[in-house]
């Protein structure tokens, strides 16, 4: 029963529509039509007590207080259950009640007093209020309860296929789409190829309680959103505002077109055969065009008509580039400061050796997170496992500067040195088909000469050049480490006869390797 008695009172103490709408849990055009009926009949606050709302009804509007006795009344339990069934609707109920009164020979309401006392009972169950919406702000989307279904073209199995519903709130423009399961991956993708279908971003959207939406509800005040789809949300630019549990008319457009849907689409297919997603999806695609494109009862043009005239350009443009879904995985940082992802490795600042860390992965992307700050990014590795994807500022400095030297930098610095050291340099650069396949051997080098001294390293490479014109590293390492370039043949050919003897015995091949 509509609070009429307080309505007046509110009206009576100066306050907005607006508040004695939240406080009677009544639409702004019902206080309207009691405000101006109360001032046409001289009803003001204070009222006497015996003015009841049910006498008020009467008094207000005499016309619509109560239908004839003689007529029966429907079993408003029983439609208030039939209701929140699929597909069921007041129009059905109606047409089951009035088959039913005349079977027994009694005289039933007409629709719309059906539906008047319909109203009346939902109201004395729970009051609501309408809040109308603006074009392009809000989009409504769930499961469809009734799958369809496909046949595996392999086995002759019977698939379901689960049928994602959106609707733009407004225009009630809806985008349709069936999925062979309702997991995570279904759901994110259900919405990017929604918001592709729409060519925009509605400002609000309002999902089922479905867990890849939320992991807890408990209420608009107590709601804990799933981690991914709030990551959606936020690359989108649009609020995430669950509808309430058990409260359907907070998506009202969802769940009276998943019932349309069921009826326009998914009973329109169901004596077709399909053997594989796409084709039922292409199936769908058309007779969604059609439903998109159905003329309103009550209204002029259609829902895309709508859509295309007074919503999509109040519609968020699409971000650049689609949302990823991605999987979180932990690591731990290694010695040659990388992780090991999927047997791929990428660089992190080599301040984090041995911290876990956060990773999200996404079909082209790895984030390494530390403490939720992102630390660093890399394209995701594809192919040949064990392949590194390595960032400069990521390696302490002395790692920096090996990579800084290239073939002329090293040859300059043989040139310094001698000769001798020049040749060896060179010919090692010269050694394999990509130069810098030879940078790790040239290094070692550098740091022979820091061990031994410039003038040994020299000696070093004229004992080996006597020996082959194309000595290698650890032939130089072996004459240093064992001293050969400082008892080699003196230049007029005399010598330390056993020492050099136990050079020759080695050969010219030794000092390849």
């Amino acid at each position: 029963m509509t609070k009429y008695r307080e309505i007046i009172r509110l009206t009576g103490l100066g306050f907005s529509q607006r508040n004695i709408m939240a406080s009677c849990g009544v639409a702004q055009k019902t206080v309207v039509k009691v405000q101006k009926r109360a001032r046409e009949l001289n009803l003001a606050w204070p009222l006497d007590d015996s003015m009841t709302d049910s006498k008020l009804e009467g008094i207000l509007f005499p016309r619509e207080a109560k239908a004839s006795p003689s007529k029966r009344m429907p079993d408003f339990a029983y439609i208030r259950k039939e209701l929140l069934r699929n597909g069921v609707s007041k129009k059905l109920l109606w047409t089951e009640y009035m088959e039913d009164c005349r079977a027994n020979g009694e005289e039933p309401l007409m629709y719309s007093q059906f539906c008047y006392h319909i109203q009346l009972d939902e109201q004395k169950h729970r009051a609501t209020m309408h809040i109308s919406r603006k074009p392009g702000e809000q989009v409504e989307v769930d499961w469809a309860g009734d799958p369809a279904t496909l046949i595996d073209p392999d086995t002759g199995e019977i698939l379901k296929a689960y049928i994602f519903v959106g609707v733009m709130t407004y225009s009630q423009y809806a985008y349709v789409e069936a999925f062979l399961d309702m997991k995570q991956k279904s759901w994110i993708a259900a919405h990017v190829h929604m918001y592709e279908y729409f060519g925009g971003v509605a400002k609000i959207l309002v999902p089922d309680n479905c867990k890849t939406a939320v992991i807890h509800n408990g209420g608009w005040k107590d709601q804990q959103i799933n981690e991914t789809y709030q990551e959606m949300a936020e690359h989108y630019g649009t609020a995430i505002i669950p509808a309430r549990v058990r409260a359907p008319k907070d998506k009202p457009n969802a769940e009276g077109t998943v019932g349309v849907i069921s009826t326009w689409i998914t009973a329109a297919l169901r004596d077709e055969q399909f053997f594989s997603l796409a084709e039922l999806n292409r199936a769908i695609r058309s007779k969604l065009e059609l439903f998109n494109h159905k003329l309103f009862q009550k209204k002029e043009g259609s829902r895309i008509s709508l859509f295309l005239e007074e919503e999509k350009p109040f519609l968020t443009p699409l971000p650049a580039t689609r949302f990823e879904l991605a999987d979180w995985k932990q690591a731990t940082v290694q010695f040659n400061y990388h992780i090991s992802i999927e047997k791929m490795l990428y660089s992190v600042p080599y301040e984090y050796i041995k911290k876990k860390v956060d990773v999200r992965v996404t079909e082209h992307t790895i984030e390494i997170f530390y403490n939720h700050n992102r630390i660093a990014s890399h394209r995701r590795l594809t192919g040949r496992p064990g392949q590194y994807s390595t960032i400069t500022e990521h390696m302490p400095q002395d790692h920096q500067r090996y990579l800084e030297w290239n073939g002329d930098r090293f040859r300059k610095w043989a040139e310094r040195i001698g000769i001798n050291t020049y040749t060896v340099v060179n010919a090692i650069l010269t050694s394999k088909p990509v130069e810098q396949q030879t940078y790790r051997s040239c290094m070692g080098l550098l740091k022979l000469a820091e061990k031994y001294s410039d003038s040994r390293l020299e000696a070093a490479c004229k004992k080996a050049l006597s020996f082959t014109a194309s000595p290698s590293y650890k032939s130089i390492s072996n004459i240093l480490a064992t001293g050969a370039d400082q008892t080699g043949p003196s230049e007029n050919g005399s010598g330390n006869t056993k020492q050099k003897a136990k050079g020759i015995t080695r050969g010219a091949d030794y000092y390849r390797r």
